[in-house]
């Protein structure tokens, strides 16, 4: 039990509606996966002087002097033992989708993917997480580079990593006290066998999905956005306290002010990890066309709360308020 998660306290009696909500969210969705981050970000070495901090969406590597030629990104991400198993197609297409989402969130550019793969010989999952990750790259243009193999293994998994460039930086280390907290999700899809993952992106034309991940490292180079990092398996409410956590900040969340299907629970979107969604931080000044630019894609963008210095997340539905999390008592992951 996270000390710095209030609902889930037991010292806290639930006597709201709210509080009702906030729990079950802080129980269903994956924050508490999160905290394993903490087990290993307190044992990493020091970086390079000029490097990016530890902890964003993506490692990112400045190139030339002051990165004046940008920065090199990099990432990995391992799929669920579980979505590999029972549904290889998908977990090979998602393997290449949130590392170019992970990109985007950083405002770059996609490179190539290398994959690890590991197998116990079963020949169908072995084909269709293949068949997921080429048809992936295929539809998101980032090409397959080569990678590990093992087909002597216990039990399948499946890890894949990025390269990508990013010419100027979104960060979750970004955000700052008086920025608005923009909320962007792609509603054009359904969650994928009752899971929590909000599938926009399989059944989408090539096209679109390429030129909707664009938008990020285009708002980046025009400065509508200081803060980004891709909504995660610890949903919209725990990707933000991480956002938080980086940038050493607090924030107020208004529920009703979040881009919702109307047909999907709050509970569940509370959950979902969408293929496309993103939280940003702007200013009132850059707002206008923030929102804008992903109206212009059919895009459901906006503001969801503002940033304080209170490094306490506020969540509130109506005339109902709590607090969700407090960053003063208790790490997340450990980076800030």
């Amino acid at each position: 039990m996270n000390s710095g998660m209030h609902v889930l306290s037991a010292a806290i009696t639930s006597t709201t509606e709210l509080d009702c909500l906030l729990q079950t969210v802080a129980q269903r969705s994956g924050i508490s996966l999160k905290q394993d981050i903490a087990a290993v970000s307190k044992r990493l070495a020091a970086l390079p002087a000029g490097w990016h901090a530890n902890g964003d969406d993506t490692a990112a590597i400045p190139l030339g002097v002051n990165a004046e030629q940008g920065y090199q990104l990099l990432a990995i991400e391992g799929m669920q033992g579980s979505l590999v198993t029972e549904q290889p197609w998908f977990a090979g297409w998602c393997a290449v989708m949130v590392n170019c989402s992970d990109i985007a969130a950083m405002g770059g550019r996609p490179t190539a993917v290398v994959d690890a793969l590991w197998c116990d010989g079963d020949s169908h999952i072995l084909a269709e997480l293949l068949r997921g990750m080429r048809d992936a790259a295929e539809h998101l243009g980032v090409p397959i580079v080569g990678g590990h193999t093992n087909l002597r293994a216990g039990e399948a998994n499946l890890a894949v990593s990025i390269l990508g460039h990013a010419n100027k930086l979104l960060s979750s280390f970004a955000a700052r006290p008086g920025h608005l907290l923009v909320a962007a999700i792609d509603q054009r899809g359904a969650f994928q066998e009752k899971s929590l993952n909000w599938n926009a992106a399989t059944r989408a034309p090539a096209q679109r999905l390429r030129g909707d991940l664009e938008l990020l490292p285009r708002i980046a180079e025009q400065e509508l956005a200081l803060a980004c990092k891709d909504i995660s398996q610890a949903g919209l409410l725990g990707t933000t306290i991480m956002l938080l956590e980086s940038s050493g900040c607090g924030a107020h969340v208004d529920l009703a002010a979040i881009p919702k299907p109307e047909d999907v629970a709050m509970e569940d979107w509370l959950c979902a990890f969408p293929s496309f969604g993103y939280l940003l931080t702007t200013t009132p000044e850059q707002l206008p066309q923030l929102l804008a630019t992903f109206k212009n894609r059919d895009i459901h963008a906006a503001v969801i709360g503002e940033i304080n210095s209170s490094r306490e997340m506020w969540v509130s539905q109506g005339e109902q308020r709590s607090l969700f999390y407090n960053l003063n008592e208790s790490e997340l992951t450990g980076f800030s």
